[in-house]
């Protein structure tokens, strides 16, 4: 009861405050509510709601072109165009690549954008080993150096397929490195604590002020190169409880919320007073096998557990039937997608017999754990859908709850431990090559189940360094054929993404970051 009521305080403080907000901002003024003020705002070391912020202060060299489709603008993952820089050229083999970068580019601090800038930044993504370092990795990056002071030397190990879109990304993110280089000391030559609560990017945002457990208010980057910004100011406040995050977004008091559950979808659709917007998944929901664990060792039990899945009934039990049905690791989204080597249609007979000839001819009466975390809200629903599905087998499930730091750290490449577990992943960048290197190639950093076929490696890796489209894609296609009879997973959907806000809102456009860009929106 006492935590019921302090919830409901908390709840109407947030209003209040939300409603004092709401009546002294200005018409530029932008108001995002989410679960959590972000902790950390380093691209490169991912922390609650860093990614979510990040963006709209660290862009790169490059940004995917845009198209209209059905009416809706998206980005086009076929077209790549300059953005913070402005050409670029490649040597004849492939490795060299070099950019110039626009000149005149100024972060809030009034510092100019220079080939220093960007080498200093990749240097850092380099020395912390995290993110950064695994894009540099999987698309060959081995050294980044100025050769001018507006133009930047990429040095490549060998020819990459995936390059010029890893790019598009936030991270590396390009630093104001002379602004950074004000706050490094001997102990922290990267100045990463002063970044845990500060920006210095050339976005079109920058932290203005921070409050933990309150909200962050950013300001539009008065020397932005990339034209006018319609809000000059973004409050990104916090408001723990989905359900006052809904009241607030449909009374008025703020213009987004953060991705919200499905369940709030499906009420939000129908209040006139809210417009909610969907872009096709790119990441995958599924529960997923460890091969090296028994009885998973055997591919007809993995194929059964595909089998005894019905797709459609858990599409509509978790995802109220808005989510798309998965049928390959690589997502529709990206080029190179072949639903059609997907063999694994709702057959309960085809699972029982399978598991016969895998010498469980009574099913499976022992029970497997299959783990789920919090990590995502259709973690647990997916888990306790599959496990019924599975009873109808005669396979005995037990949905297991862990924590969602102790499932990231039995995921992690140096562990992929878990036998059993539902999880969500996708790529990042728009391509098939990146795609099945970060979920299926053994090195894969988003692998997590310990999947390992000798082949897909080797189609993966000569990909890599493939620059013929058709013969990438061709490659990119056995993969994908290799990979689903290997089933691994059960795939089940790819989660629609969802954006909740006022129906005056306009300009919100998809990004396989998940995340708006701020500097595209404006109200009518």
């Amino acid at each position: 009861m006492q935590k019921q009521k302090k919830k409901l305080m908390l709840t109407a403080v947030a209003s209040m405050a939300l409603t004092a907000i709401a009546g002294a901002a200005s018409a530029e003024t932008l108001i995002v509510a989410s679960p959590q003020v972000p902790e950390g705002f380093d691209g490169d070391a991912l922390k609650t709601h860093t990614q979510n912020v990040v963006v709209q202060t660290y862009e790169n060299l490059v940004v995917y072109g845009k198209k209209v489709v059905d009416g809706r603008t998206v980005n086009d993952p076929g077209t790549v165009e300059p953005h913070l820089a402005e050409s670029w050229k490649i040597s004849e083999d492939g490795k060299t690549w070099v950019f110039k970068l626009r000149e005149g580019i100024k972060s809030p601090y009034g510092n100019e954008l220079t080939a220093d800038d960007v080498e200093w930044s990749w240097s850092k993504s380099f020395a912390q080993k995290r993110t950064g370092n695994f894009i540099a990795r999987v698309s060959n990056v081995v050294g980044v150096k100025a050769l001018s002071k507006y133009e930047v030397e990429f040095t490549l190990s060998a020819p990459s397929s995936i390059f010029l879109k890893a790019l598009t990304l936030y991270v590396p993110g390009i630093y104001d490195s002379t602004e950074v280089k004000k706050h490094a000391t001997d102990e922290d030559p990267w100045g990463l604590k002063w970044m845990q609560s500060n920006t210095a990017g050339f976005g079109a945002y920058h932290l203005d002020s921070l409050r933990p457990d309150d909200q962050a208010v950013y300001v539009a980057n008065k020397n932005y190169f990339g034209g006018n910004l319609y809000f000059d100011r973004v409050i990104y406040k916090e408001v723990p409880s989905e359900a006052s995050r809904v009241t607030l977004l449909k009374t008025g008091q703020v213009h987004l919320i953060d991705r919200p559950s499905i369940q709030k979808v499906v009420d939000l659709q129908k209040d006139s007073n809210v417009k909610v917007d969907r872009a096709s998944g790119r990441s995958i929901a599924s529960a997923r096998m460890n091969p090296k664990c028994k009885p998973f060792d055997d591919v007809r039990v993995r194929q059964a557990f595909n089998y005894a899945v019905d797709k459609d009934a858990l599409n509509n039990a978790v995802f109220a039937g808005q989510a798309d049905i998965a049928k390959s690791v690589v997502p529709p989204i990206v080029d190179g997608y072949n639903p059609d080597h997907f063999d694994y249609d709702y057959n309960p007979e085809k699972a029982k017999a399978l598991l016969a000839e895998a010498g469980f001819p009574n099913g499976i009466s022992e029970p497997i754990k299959l783990l789920y975390a919090d990590a995502f809200w259709h973690q647990e629903p997916v888990a306790i859908q599959v496990a019924d599905m599975l009873k109808k087998v005669g396979v005995n499930i037990q949905p297991t709850r862990v924590t969602t730091s102790e499932m990231r750290a039995k995921g992690s490449p140096k562990e992929m431990s878990m036998c059993f577990f539902t999880w969500e992943d996708g790529p990042i960048v728009l391509d098939p090559v990146y795609t099945m290197y970060l979920i299926s190639h053994s090195k894969g950093v988003s692998n997590r189940s310990a999947y390992s076929n000798a082949r897909v490696d080797e189609l993966i890796d000569m990909s890599r360094e493939e620059l013929d489209a058709g013969k990438r894609l061709s490659m990119m296609d056995e993969a994908q054929k290799l990979w689903v009879t290997d089933a691994p997973w059960i795939l089940t959907a790819y989660p629609a993404t969802f954006e909740a806000m006022n129906p005056k809102v306009n300009g919100w456009v998809h990004y396989p970051d998940e995340h708006e860009r701020w500097r595209e929106l404006q109200m009518n």
